[in-house]
């Protein structure tokens, strides 16, 4: 059993613990183990399925020290006047020149992958090689970080929770490539982006909509792609939060909040006449959401119970299939979501949102806190983690977390000079167009309503769900 010391040992190589590792060798210098139970980095973007892409632009996600993609507008596409979206394939490659050339070329970083954590015994923990069985033990000098914590669950690796009779087709959303012979339907089974994502793939290779069939436990509330969007863009991307605080400061009760945020755009829905009752962060364009919007064969009878050869059974009844339909799996539950814990303690650190989904930019701040920060206490004070979101009244806690964060990091001079420069920052460019009329009026309705906005918004918490 061969050991090893270092200042922090980093458990999980997925794009929180590549995140926050830059942040920190970034902002101190320390010496960090990575281990992850994969050959290499990524996390679950080496299981995605292929047709995957960012829900976010390139610009606002990967690593602070290295762009992902060029930085550029689509032109074609449902993604076209906005950012680029990298595919699968491009973040994991992207991933692997960043540990190669950032993390492990800064001589800060070593990272040993295909590799076990087992746990901490007194002040010692160990790992194991899942190719030799060779454990090693890690002593750490300052912190353990866990960018396991919220683990994620894609289709390719999921278990179902319901079962499969003989005769009925099931197969993850990445087996949609290996599709060779035109089947009698399509049933989606599940309300989340992945399932959007398999919706939008068959109407973009020309599946009838008729064709395709939706099993939608939950309507969901969707964030529209206008609204994130930085540099050349970021004037609009500043309108839409003042006008999100303006409607966070206005509305009544959370209905009212809803519909104002529908109004102005700000959030969609897929049927007009069904309240979404969902809200996981899910982020679409507008051509995207007309697209969807065609699938009108939608069953609402609750979670899939079993698929058998000619019926699907829900919580609410039953639905007729055939042997021929080939059945979707898009129900792996995405991110775990355990109960929140401080991020920093003594001897750990345990990454978490703490402004909505972005989660690389959540996981670099981290980094640059625990970096440029001494005391836990204070660190904590900066960095309150929130949960991830479920249901909609969940999207007053999400936008109230982040609009308080943000407050507080401009009123710390190093905080507010690293958003100002951070790659991964939605907002990034802003300065570049103080001077715009319409920046100037945004800024201007955002100190307007911030107060009254992040008051009102404990009051609708309150209230009864939507």
């Amino acid at each position: 059993m061969d050991g090893i010391e270092t200042d922090y040992l980093v458990i999980g190589a997925g794009a929180s613990g590549m995140a926050f590792t830059d942040a920190l060798i970034g902002g101190a210098d320390v010496d960090v183990v990575m281990v992850d139970r994969r050959n290499g980095p990524g996390g679950h973007w080496n299981d995605a399925y292929p047709f995957v892409r960012l829900h976010q632009p390139s610009a606002t996600y990967g690593v602070n020290s290295r762009a992902l993609g060029t930085e550029t507008i689509d032109t074609t596409g449902p993604n076209a006047g906005f950012y680029e979206r990298a595919t699968g394939m491009e973040v994991c490659d992207y991933f692997r020149r960043v540990l190669e050339e950032q993390l492990l070329g800064s001589g800060q970083v070593r990272f040993f992958g295909q590799c076990e954590y087992e746990g901490v015994d007194g002040a010692v923990h160990a790992f194991t090689s899942r190719l030799s069985g060779e454990t090693t033990t890690v002593r750490v000098r300052q912190k353990f970080v866990d960018a396991t914590y919220l683990e994620t669950s894609v289709p390719a690796t999921h278990r179902p929770a319901f079962s499969v009779g003989d005769g009925a087709t099931l197969i993850p959303i990445g087996d949609l490539v290996n599709v060779t012979e035109a089947p009698s339907g399509f049933t989606v089974l599940g309300a989340g982006k992945t399932a959007m994502d398999a919706c939008v793939y068959l109407l973009d290779n020309n599946v009838d909509p008729e064709k395709i069939r939706w099993v939608r436990p939950r309507d969901a509330w969707l964030m529209n792609r206008s609204s994130f969007q930085p540099l050349d863009k970021v004037v609009g991307t500043v309108e839409s939060l003042s006008v999100v605080l303006q409607c966070l400061a206005e509305a009544q009760q959370p209905k009212d909040l809803f519909s104002r945020l529908e109004a102005n755009g700000e959030l969609l829905r897929l049927d007009p006449a069904v309240e979404p009752t969902m809200f996981r962060g899910a982020i679409v364009s507008e051509a995207e959401h007309q697209s969807l919007k065609q699938i009108e064969r939608v069953v609402r009878h609750g979670r899939v119970r079993r698929i058998d050869m000619d019926r699907i059974v829900l919580d609410e009844g039953e639905v007729p299939t055939d042997r021929r339909t080939i059945h979707v799996d898009c129900t792996a539950y995405g991110l775990r979501v355990p109960p929140r814990r401080p991020i920093f303690e003594a001897g750990r650190v345990t990454p978490q949102p703490l402004m909505g989904g972005f989660t690389t930019f959540n996981a670099a701040l981290v980094g640059f806190v625990e970096a440029a920060r001494d005391d836990d206490a204070d660190k904590n004070r900066l960095c309150p983690p929130t949960a991830y979101a479920s249901r909609s009244i969940d999207w007053i806690s999400v936008f109230e977390s982040g609009f308080r964060v943000i407050g507080q990091m401009f009123n710390e001079p190093d905080m507010a000079a690293w958003l100002g420069t951070c790659r991964l920052n939605t907002t990034r460019g802003m300065n570049a167009y103080l001077g715009e009329p319409r920046m100037q009026a945004a800024i201007g309705r955002w100190f307007e309503h911030l107060e009254p906005a992040l008051a009102n918004a404990e009051r609708l918490r309150a209230a009864p769900e939507v």
